[in-house]
Order: C-alpha cells, then sequence, then structure tokens
C-alpha cells in the first residue's frame, strides 16, 4: 500500500502549496450533463453524486426551502445569515450583514467571475463559510472547482476556502477534497516534484485526518499529476493501489494510460492501452483520439500519428459530411463523464452500446489541430506544414483562437531572424494583420492578454529588430485598456528584458 507523505498538516493548506514552491474529473455543471444525456438517450440515469456536485443554477434562496421540506417531510433548517452574525459574539460582525447578503447575491448570478465571488466572500466575517447555509458553502466551492485552466491564482482561491472549512470545523466531502488534490498537483504548466509532494500531503490529510476513503477519481488525478512530474514509479504504485482497493478504470483512467505510456516514449504501449480503452467497453471519441495522437508524437511515432489523423477526416466526412459541431471544453467535460457512466451501464448491452459508439463525431477538433502544429513549432520548424494544418482548420470551419495566434508568434521567435529560413519578416507582419482584424471584430476567443503580448513583441524583436518591436509595443499598449496595472506591470518588465536582448545581439551583429 503506498503510505501518503509523512509529515505536519498544522499549516493551512494554501500556505503549504506556496512555502513549497509555489483530474481527470473535477467538480462538473450537471445543467450541461442533463441536456446531453436527453441527447443520448440516458436521461433516466443516475447521477453519481461524487462526479456531480449541486447545479448551481440552483440560488441560495431555494436552499433553505430545500431544507425545510425534503422528501415530502418537515426539516428543521439551517439559521440564515443573519440569525448567524446575530449568535456570534463579535457585535462588529453583525454589522456585516449587507456583505454577506451581496455575496450570496453575487454566488447566484452565473455571470459573476471567479475574482468577483471570491472578493465578495472575503468581505464576510472570518471563517465567512460559517455564516453560509450547507448548500451555500457547497455551491461556493463548486463554483470555484470549475475552470478551464488552472492557475496558481485560482489554487490560492480554492485552497484558502478548504483552510476556512477546516477553521470553521466543517468537513469537506469526497469531491471537494478530489479537487483541492487537483489544484494543488495541476495549476503550473509543468508539474514538478514540489507539486507532487503537495498533491499527496492533501491525499494523506483526507484519507488518515478526514477519513474519507479515495475513489476512482481521487486516483486519477494522483496518476496524472505523477506521470506528468515524470515519476513514473509512483505512477505505476498508485496504479497498484488502485488495484488493490478493487477500484475499476473509468475512461478517464484508460485515457491516463494512453498518455502515460506517451510520456515513456513506449508506441507499442500506447497501442495496447488504446485496445483496452476499447475492450473494456468505453466509446471513443476525439477526445480519445488526440489523446493517442498526441501519445504517438510523444513516442516519436509522427508518421502513426498522422494515419490516425487521417483515419479521423475519414471517419467524419463519411458521417456527416464536412459539419463540426460547436462545443467548448464544458461541453468536452461533462461529455466524457456521460459516456463514462453510460459504458459502464451498456456493458452488457453491446447493441446499444455500439448504437451509441456509432453517434460519437470523432472530427479533428482545435486540439488536434494545436497537437501537431505544437510539435511542429518546437520540433521541425516546418512553417509550409503548419500553414497546411490552418488551412485544413478553415475547411473545418474551426475558428483560429488566441491561443494559436500565440503559438504562431512563438514560431517565429523560435525560427526567425536567420537567412534562408521561411519564418520571414513579410510573413510575420501578415499575420500580425491578420490578428489586429481579428481584434478589430471582437472574434469570440481572442484577446490582447499577457502571453499573447509577449509572444507578439518577441516574434518582431526576433525577425524586425527592437526598434520595429517598440512600434509594436505602442500600438498593443493603445489597444490594452482593460488589462490591470498589475499584469501591465509585470508584463512590461519582461518585455525590457526581450528588448535588451534584442539590441545586445543587433550590436553583436553589428560588429
Amino acid at each position: 500500500m503506498i503510505e501518503p507523505l509523512a509529515g505536519s498538516t498544522a499549516l493551512p493548506t494554501a500556505r503549504l502549496i506556496v512555502d513549497g514552491g509555489h483530474g481527470f474529473e473535477p467538480c462538473g455543471n450537471p445543467g450541461y450533463s442533463q441536456k446531453k444525456s436527453e441527447v443520448l438517450g440516458l436521461e433516466h440515469e443516475e447521477i453519481d453524486p461524487m462526479e456531480h456536485s449541486s447545479d448551481p443554477g440552483l440560488g441560495t434562496a431555494l436552499d433553505l426551502a430545500y431544507l425545510r421540506y425534503r422528501n415530502g417531510n418537515l426539516v428543521k433548517a439551517e439559521p440564515s445569515a443573519s440569525d448567524r452574525v446575530k449568535e456570534h459574539s463579535n457585535p462588529y460582525e453583525a454589522d456585516k450583514t449587507q456583505n454577506i447578503e451581496s455575496f450570496l447575491r453575487m454566488l447566484e448570478d452565473q455571470a459573476s467571475s471567479h475574482e468577483q465571488i471570491y472578493e465578495a466572500y472575503y468581505q464576510i466575517p472570518s471563517p465567512g463559510v460559517y455564516y453560509l447555509t450547507n448548500c451555500s458553502r457547497r455551491l461556493l466551492l463548486h463554483r470555484l472547482s470549475v475552470i478551464e485552466n488552472r492557475s496558481k491564482q485560482a489554487m490560492l482561491r480554492y485552497l484558502r476556502l478548504v483552510d476556512d472549512m477546516k477553521e470553521a470545523s466543517i468537513p469537506l466531502n469526497l469531491a471537494e477534497w478530489n479537487t483541492a488534490i487537483a489544484y494543488a498537483g495541476r495549476c503550473f504548466a509543468q508539474v514538478d516534484a514540489l507539486q507532487v509532494e503537495s498533491a499527496l500531503r492533501i491525499w494523506k490529510e483526507m484519507e488518515h485526518d478526514a477519513g474519507i476513503q479515495s475513489g476512482r477519481v481521487t486516483f486519477n488525478i494522483l496518476f496524472d499529476i505523477a506521470a506528468k512530474a515524470g515519476k513514473y514509479v509512483l505512477a505505476e504504485m498508485i496504479l497498484k493501489e488502485m488495484n488493490e482497493r478493487r477500484l475499476h478504470y473509468s475512461r478517464f483512467s484508460h485515457v491516463g494510460l494512453i498518455y502515460f505510456h506517451g510520456l515513456k516514449g513506449d508506441g507499442n504501449e500506447v497501442r495496447k492501452a488504446y485496445r483496452d480503452l476499447v475492450e473494456a467497453g468505453q466509446i471513443v471519441d476525439t477526445v480519445v483520439m488526440n489523446c493517442v495522437i498526441a501519445s504517438l508524437i510523444r513516442a516519436g511515432e509522427l508518421p502513426a500519428a498522422e494515419q490516425v489523423y487521417e483515419r479521423m477526416k475519414q471517419l467524419f466526412h463519411a458521417k456527416t459530411g464536412g459539419l463540426v459541431p460547436d462545443k467548448d471544453w464544458r461541453y468536452t467535460r461533462d461529455l466524457g463523464r456521460i459516456l463514462d457512466r453510460a459504458s459502464r451501464r451498456l456493458r452488457r448491452q453491446p447493441e446499444r452500446l455500439q448504437r451509441l459508439q456509432s453517434k460519437q463525431c470523432l472530427a479533428p477538433d482545435t486540439r488536434t489541430f494545436a497537437i501537431f502544429i505544437d510539435y511542429h513549432i518546437h520540433i521541425t520548424g516546418e512553417l509550409r506544414r503548419i500553414t497546411s494544418l490552418l488551412a485544413e482548420m478553415q475547411d473545418f470551419k474551426i475558428p483560429i483562437q488566441g491561443r494559436m495566434y500565440i503559438k504562431i508568434f512563438r514560431g517565429f521567435a523560435r525560427h526567425g531572424g536567420v537567412k534562408y529560413t521561411s519564418w520571414t519578416t513579410q510573413r510575420l507582419e501578415a499575420v500580425w494583420t491578420s490578428l489586429l482584424a481579428a481584434l478589430d471584430t471582437q472574434a469570440e476567443g481572442i484577446a490582447l492578454l499577457k502571453w499573447m503580448v509577449v509572444w507578439v513583441v518577441r516574434a518582431f524583436a526576433r525577425c524586425c529588430g527592437r526598434a520595429r518591436a517598440l512600434q509594436i509595443w505602442e500600438e498593443i499598449r493603445d489597444r490594452w485598456k482593460l488589462v490591470g496595472d498589475e499584469e501591465k506591470g509585470a508584463v512590461e518588465h519582461m518585455l525590457r528584458d526581450i528588448l535588451h536582448a534584442s539590441q545586445t545581439h543587433e550590436g553583436s551583429e553589428n560588429t
């Protein structure tokens, strides 16, 4: 059995992560799942409470009604926020009832950002969770768990809430512990040993101190963190522990194994892991195929990855005639959960399972193209192949979003500025003109954010020199009106280093 790291857990969780160095299945939004369940004919399936938390569409105004009247029986309701303030011995905190009510309105509003919710929450007396109903606490933790890309700021927000729950002696449920582990181990682009240690520390606290047994989701998250950190022995120990506890592999476990063998550079094991997924009755969709493609590329088998891509295109055109369904990251996440549940429940009904498989879209998506473009930017530098892939994206009616522009500018910063390169100044200017046009038309998914600005200026400094890079920066500053002073200051600091390096490079060439 794996023993989580020994050591004190007296320090707050958020501080442990910061002082320490800085799943696949986070909590989801069942509102999306319900609609896709109906589409797939699964509207009567039960929902695993460990995979889906409270519907964020339920406002706190309904929380108390639910507590008072449930299953036909009258239930004693929790004290209201106002009552909790009055109970408190500190009269100063009673004056903050208005802040609590303002926070609850913010929490109910689906348009509220994580930053707005968090800022409103910290206007409440500490620990703020004490003054909330149970459903409101769960909704707060859920709202802050639903995020496309984890970051250090998002991790700190969530783990400070976890610390407040501990301070108020309010237990976390398994899904909330899982989210805390995922934030601790996967909030940075590169996972290192310190993040692994932080995730294992929270796991230890969950099992040993809180007395909550891990589920499949927990082990999927731990396995993913260990694999991405290059801790392959630890990852295999986590799988062994999962097997000893007789926890069956989910869709996410199988996809994780494909990814794991790609990281290890073993193409044959990638293929075997894919066959195991199919033989386990799991549904294959674009997410699975993208993982296979990325894993084969990591294993050094680009031709095999391109064969998979060509096969995806053939199957898609044969089935749909070339229209790619519109989907976002929430859709992809929630659909994966539904397919996992459907595979388990239809395992003994192969005909229904096959019908469900036949409905799945295998079209290349933004992620598919990003995998190949990343490879050519970092490894081959083949601009012609990248241009071809971008043209195919247009054929599939997939818009080029901000992240793709960042990749292209990174390519110019990496391969431009030398003789006989295909990454020329003229082509860079054309890409810049295209980006400006997208910004002017307010194209979805495109904005002048931190890393976009950094890579644009870096590309021009590399290909055109310091003078043109400064002109570009001035043009960006005129457009950069909604960015906070802190972020703008951080970017300006990085740009000073970039422009200084460019000036030094130009000086050495002139001598």
